[in-house]
């Protein structure tokens, strides 16, 4: 099963263009362990952290080789999040997250999933998919990941809305499943966990780490919660409500732009872009296109965030690049300011860092977050750019024209609460 939204859109959609009240927001990231104390977590079913067994160690939490001390726990529950943190193991070992775990059962697995962690190479569980590295355990395997060799750290990623759940590995979605499918039923019923009612049905809980019995390091761990209703529409599928256009040299918009079965079709030209009325800041934004899947006629377009200014073919903004093969680069416009891999940087343009974009013609996904300085962008599930100390300050959010027909759908967005 191959799910094409995260965080922002995994919920039931809005149907107006506008915030209604329960919107989706994101709450700011809470570091769940700052390197030098293991306050919030203690013993799963405790009320204290373990006397043994579990250590803080150079800036990570460790679990010791033989050491005991058993599964550790969030001293605060969670329902739906994103949830990162960095692993590594030793030579042949094993361990787990799990989530939305419940304490009304003996151990966390009987109501959680776990991301597993394990060195795939020299334990017996990496010769099973569906038990190896970033895996569903014993459910679904880890598809197209790339594992760090052991001994270095792994950026590990899961996202939980409603019941949709991702897991990410090293900047790649390499899980996706839903908790009320019948594929997910079907394989629960086929597994170890069949005779356990409550596995997979709780929808908050907490977060363990697993204790089995290996060297185990994580650090940089830090969630962020999702509250409200449904993430808000800014395409409403009908219309341009919501939407401004410029255009050079001026023309009707209705020569340009069109909506057509739920999709926004942009012919091209004159340039320029649609605009959102409100202004943005912070935000967790999605959105599918595609070139024309009748002529496969490859084309430019983007994103344009934090767009602020007199309007003109490339006002300031930031840019979100949509140029075929070419999806995931920056392009800082009109004295926009962010900090990026220099190595990868030339004059306004920083280059992607992997090409994700589907054949021309089919629908692909971009996600583009913005916190603060913090830029990341993702293409069908794959990390394609980050960028650091960007400038702040809210602007519009617009869609460009420029030269060659291109379609827009499932526009939304999340704000992020700061």
């Amino acid at each position: 099963m191959n799910l094409t939204r995260v965080v922002a859109v995994v919920c039931v959609l809005v149907a107006s263009s506008f915030a209604q009240e329960g919107d989706r927001t994101a709450s700011p990231w809470k570091v769940l362990f700052d390197g030098a104390s293991s306050d919030g977590w203690r013993s799963f079913r405790g009320k204290e952290f373990p006397s043994k067994g579990w250590a803080v160690e150079n800036g990570t939490l460790r679990h010791l080789a033989g050491g005991g001390g058993g599964d550790i726990a969030t001293a605060d529950e969670y329902g739906d999040f994103d949830f990162r943190f960095e692993w590594k193991v030793a030579e042949g070992a094993n361990s787990g997250v799990m989530y939305r775990s419940s304490e009304s059962e003996n151990a966390p697995w009987m109501t959680a999933p776990e991301y597993q962690i394990l060195d795939d190479a020299k334990h017996a569980d990496g010769k099973d998919p569906k038990t190896s590295a970033a895996g569903c355990y014993a459910l679904y395997e880890g598809v197209g990941k790339v594992l760090r060799p052991v001994g270095e750290f792994n950026e590990g990623r899961i996202v939980a809305i409603g019941t949709r759940v991702e897991h990410w590995l090293n900047g790649v979605r390499v899980v996706a499943f839903d908790t009320a499918s019948e594929e997910w039923k079907a394989k629960v019923k086929a597994s170890k966990f069949k005779d356990m009612p409550r596995f997979g049905t709780t929808t908050r809980g907490r977060i363990v780490l697993q204790d089995h019995g290996d060297d185990v390091w994580y650090r940089n761990i830090r969630i962020r919660t999702f509250e409200g209703g449904a993430s808000r529409r800014l395409f409403n599928g009908k219309d341009l409500s919501g939407w401004k256009a410029h255009l050079e040299p001026a023309a009707d918009p209705a020569g340009t732009w069109s909506v057509e079965d739920g999709v926004l079709v942009c012919k091209g030209s004159p340039s320029g872009y649609v605009k959102t009325e409100a202004d943005f800041e912070h935000f967790i934004l999605s959105l599918s296109w595609r070139f024309s899947p009748v002529t496969k006629a490859e084309g430019n377009s983007g994103v344009l965030f934090r767009m602020t200014g007199p309007d003109k073919v490339w006002p300031r903004c930031l840019e979100a690049q949509l140029m075929s093969r070419n999806a995931g680069d920056f392009f800082r416009i009109g004295g926009f300011s962010i900090d990026t891999d220099p190595a990868r940087t030339k004059g306004v343009r920083t280059a992607k860092l992997v090409a994700a974009e589907n054949s021309v013609g089919e629908w692909n996904r971009y996600e583009i977050e913005v916190d603060g300085g913090d830029v990341e962008l993702r293409v069908n599930g794959k990390v394609v750019n980050r960028g650091t100390k960007a400038d702040l300050g809210a602007g519009k959010i617009c869609l460009q024209s420029e030269g060659v027909e291109i379609h827009f759908k499932d526009v939304e967005i999340v704000p992020v609460k700061r």
